[in-house]
């Protein structure tokens, strides 16, 4: 799990993220990944339900230019 922390008071789940974290791009190149559970896993020993959780960002404009040259235009 990378930057992700929850709680469980009787029936509510709070997520916490920090939002200013940066784990690198995404397998696919398109995203930088801010916080991720890494598949499903279970809320809480007790309890049946899972969460699935990614957060990321779009790259900066800068970077794809770098990565995708012919779209550079000067």
């Amino acid at each position: 799990m990378k930057n992700v922390d929850w709680t469980i008071e009787g029936d509510i789940l709070t997520i916490r993220i920090d939002l200013t974290q940066d784990f690198g791009p995404s397998s696919s190149g398109k995203t930088r990944i801010i916080a991720s559970t890494e598949g499903n896993i279970p809320v809480g020993p007790d309890r049946d339900e899972k969460i699935g959780l990614n957060v990321y960002r779009p790259k900066k404009v800068e970077e794809t230019k770098a990565k995708n040259p012919k779209t550079n235009k000067s």
